[in-house]
């Protein structure tokens, strides 16, 4: 086996390791946040994978841990609704809906974003979720990692926040959870480029792998 057939299966063998995890990671419904603290705002993006091979996904409710602000970013076909505890009006679920006729069809996912704030001051925030399909099939995302760290079969989404840096929670004076939700907007489409630009990367990735085959194809069929 000479060089560029070695560095062809190489690459390949990287190539489908970084599609393996992706698709490992996107199994189960997730939460991400880039750069969220403990006791600040961020944004909240819930990514929810349809598994089902015969229905879609028609519903998503997440519960939240007491947030004072909690903002959706609309969702074409979606219509979304905060829960608020009566007598703190503090967020205490959202839940986006399916128009009639739509929904996250089998072999899709969707995306819902959240602005919210201030988050719990602690390491780790779970958000367990329902998931609800068009054929009537509820899934509840709400079991703990195991002690060992293993994970089970329906997990909750969780979220992990980075240590605080003094500027949130009660110190923030005059600053209002509108300047914090555009703050996290910026957060959040920061986040969106560099994801778009690993996606960039990965199919450039691919196409070397591709031609370095070819090559090495061409070359052995030659000798």
């Amino acid at each position: 086996m000479n060089v560029i057939t070695r560095g062809a299966v190489a690459l390949g063998a990287a190539t489908g390791l970084l599609v393996a995890g992706a698709g490992v990671a996107s199994a189960h419904v997730s939460v991400v946040a880039p750069g969220a603290e403990q006791g600040g705002y961020g944004v909240l993006t819930f990514r929810v994978p349809t598994e089902s091979d015969t229905a879609s996904t028609t519903s998503v409710r997440v519960e939240l841990p007491n947030l004072t602000s909690a903002r959706t970013e609309p969702v074409p076909g979606w219509t979304a609704v905060v829960d608020r505890d009566p007598a703190s009006q503090e967020a205490t679920a959202v839940t986006w809906t399916a128009d009639p006729g739509t929904g996250i069809a089998p072999g899709e996912f969707g995306q819902f974003m959240l602005s919210a704030g201030p988050l719990p001051e602690s390491e780790d925030v779970s958000f367990p979720t329902e998931q609800g399909y068009s054929d009537g099939e509820v899934v509840a995302w709400d079991q703990p990692v195991g002690d060992d760290g293993s994970e089970p079969e329906y997990p909750a989404p969780m979220l992990t926040l980075a240590a605080g840096s003094g500027g949130h929670g009660h110190s923030h004076g005059g600053d209002t959870p509108a300047q914090h939700d555009g703050e996290a907007a910026a957060t959040a489409d920061a986040s969106d480029d560099t994801a778009r630009w690993l996606g960039g990367a990965g199919l450039v990735l691919g196409a070397l792998g591709a031609a370095f085959g070819l090559v090495a194809l061409v070359r052995s069929r030659r000798s």
